[in-house]
């Protein structure tokens, strides 16, 4: 009895144990097939975020190509023309808009982007950039637009984006100093500069013996040293200081190091955002805008464009009228030559000086700027009936230039001089006002004597560099010596945009040491001794490189320094005043982002 109660026992268990393996391998398969089931889940994520992912940096890639492409038609002095589609089914069909806002399609990552721009009907808005920005206070013109960009596979949308943007034009000549490139502001004695400075390089502040103060907002694109760039004077600031306000009051920054000292974060910190650096450089036109070419801006919108035309062995040919297409405009040339000039015989006409830093002597175009006023004005512009208070462009824009052997060459012995230009109008009998006058070279420019002295109105001179002659200037002492230039007190009212030189030498060349430039201070070339005298100069300071056209070193100089009365004008803040056709720089503001998935 007790075998056969075993062997019930041992069935019964041996059931149990069936029993337990079957829900065991059924646990098994429920638990492998959720795994399965989780696992396919997670791979179909995975790939769903790899594809959305994908979708979204093709379709901001698009966003981002269509956004610039806007700026760069403010960089040319262009505004973005154009329709956009219409709002129902865009970029379908024939609905694809027209110029810059038309529907444009790009390839990223296996995917077409579609992208399109919309432009806000409000556009420009005129403002004053609000205190705490950077360029605060400045005057802008401001243009809002929308960039929609899809991403899709085969037909299916993975991301729809849309980004809405401010692009804001700034004049350069609302800055003390713009430089794009190194910036260097050293003088001897105290100066006083009462508008924003900006450099796209390093800004290096210094005074050798008194102050020097800056009441506007301090940006650099690269880093701010308290001393100097080269290394023939000791680089220490303990006996000079440098003030900027912040904004209320002027503090000064580091009063004391014993070598030259990169300015921290930490240094800056009680300027309240006036002084700041390794900002974002900014975009500005490039020096070639001044070439007498045909799509040059300046050359393109000139109201009058003057060329002292040399044979191939440079002798003289004449002074000709250009029309935009370069060629010689035979009856305004040979009306212009006849005219008479105020205080010389023509008011057109070439004459040559001894330049000592360029060692060389130099061919210029004579502009005696009263005698051509009046000229246009008693022959109605060469018959044209265009006035001299034409308020295109902001007023008028003269291009001067020389055509001759190497003159598109560095160095070349050529220059344009401006003179007789103590105040800016016609003296012609009921001759109506100058609104404004923009003076643009490709070469050298030499202004003579008081400028836009009496009756100011806003005056610019664009050129490859810049010389100041006095009123005492002689032609015929140029060679002599010094002592033989003497200069006498001499007052300009002008924006001034020229090429300086870099110290080191080479632009973007790293690191200090190497010849001085001479500074902010030198960056109008003088060639006088003017010890003792007045040099009071109201304008801004702008430099886009170094020049093209000449190469002789600061050091190479021969004058005596002014007194320097120097400041920005600050009339210019206000945008009615500045001179027609001020170059300007261009950046975005992102105003809204948006991101819609589709699966």
């Amino acid at each position: 009895m007790s075998i056969v109660t075993l062997k019930g026992q041992n069935s019964e268990q041996r059931g149990y144990a069936l029993i337990l393996t079957l829900m065991l391998i059924v646990l098994l398969m429920g638990l492998l097939a959720a795994y399965s089931s989780i696992s396919n889940l997670e791979m179909a994520t995975t790939k769903y975020s790899k594809a959305n992912s994908s979708g979204f940096f093709a379709a901001e890639a698009g966003l981002n190509i269509r956004a610039e492409a806007i700026r760069s038609v403010f960089v040319g002095f262009n505004r973005p023309t154009g329709t956009s589609p219409a709002a129902t089914a865009p970029c379908t069909g024939s609905n694809n808009g027209t110029g810059e806002f038309i529907c444009r399609n790009y390839t990223f990552n296996n995917r077409n982007v579609v992208t399109y721009v919309e432009e806000d009907a409000s556009n420009p808005v005129i403002l004053t950039i609000p205190p705490g920005e950077r360029y605060q206070y400045l005057n802008a013109q401001e243009y809002r637009y929308t960039v929609t960009s899809l991403s899709k596979k085969s037909t299916a949308t993975e991301a729809d984006l849309g980004l809405r943007f401010k692009t804001r034009l700034v004049p350069l000549f609302q800055f003390a100093a713009f430089y794009n490139k190194d910036l260097e502001i050293l003088p001897g004695p105290t100066m006083t500069l009462s508008g924003p400075v900006h450099t796209n390089g390093n800004l290096y502040l210094y005074s050798s013996s008194a102050t020097l103060t800056i009441s506007g907002q301090v940006t650099a694109a690269g880093d701010i040293y308290r001393g100097r760039k080269d290394g023939s004077i000791t680089p220490s600031c303990n006996n000079q200081q440098v003030y900027v306000y912040d904004p209320a009051a002027a503090r000064s920054l580091i009063p004391s190091c014993s070598s030259r000292r990169l300015v921290s974060a930490n240094d800056v910190t009680a300027w309240n955002g006036m002084i700041q650096q390794n900002v974002q450089p900014l975009t500005v036109p490039g020096p070639e805008i001044f070439d007498p070419n045909t799509g040059s801006i300046y050359w393109d919108r000139a109201d009058l464009r003057l060329a002292l035309v040399l044979n191939s062995s440079g002798s003289v040919v004449g002074v000709q009228v250009k029309n935009v297409d370069g060629s010689n405009n035979t009856s305004a040339s040979t009306t212009l030559n006849a005219c008479s000039g105020v205080v010389s015989s023509r008011a057109v006409g070439t004459t040559t000086i001894w330049n000592f830093r360029e060692d060389a002597s130099i061919r210029l175009l004579d502009v005696d700027l009263l005698g051509t006023l009046n000229c246009l004005r008693s022959s109605n512009w060469f018959g044209t009936g265009k006035l001299i208070s034409d308020t295109t462009d902001g007023g008028l824009v003269f291009h001067l230039t020389v055509s001759g052997p190497n003159s598109t060459a560095r160095p070349n012995t050529y220059g344009v001089r401006i003179r007789n230009a103590q105040r800016v109008y016609s003296s012609q009998s009921g001759a109506p006002a100058v609104r404004g006058l923009t003076v643009v070279s490709d070469q050298a420019a030499y202004i003579m004597g008081d400028f836009n002295s009496t009756n100011k109105i806003p005056v610019a001179v664009m050129s490859d560099s810049l010389n100041i002659l006095s009123n005492a200037w002689n032609d015929a002492n140029s060679s002599a010596a010094i002592s033989s230039r003497v200069a006498s007190s001499t007052t300009i009212n002008a924006a001034f945009l020229a090429g300086t030189d870099v110290t080191g030498g080479n632009e973007g060349a790293s690191g200090h040491g190497g010849v001085y430039n001479g500074g902010l201070e030198n960056f109008p070339r003088l060639h006088e001794n003017w010890s003792g005298r007045n040099l009071i100069y109201r304008g801004s300071f702008v430099s886009l490189g170094t020049p093209r056209r000449v190469d002789g070193a600061w050091g190479a100089q021969s004058y005596d320094p002014p007194n320097r009365d120097w400041n920005y004008d600050t009339s210019f803040n206000n945008a009615a005043n500045l001179p027609p056709i001020t170059p300007r720089f261009v950046y975005l503001r992102q105003e809204l982002f948006v991101r819609d998935f589709d699966g």
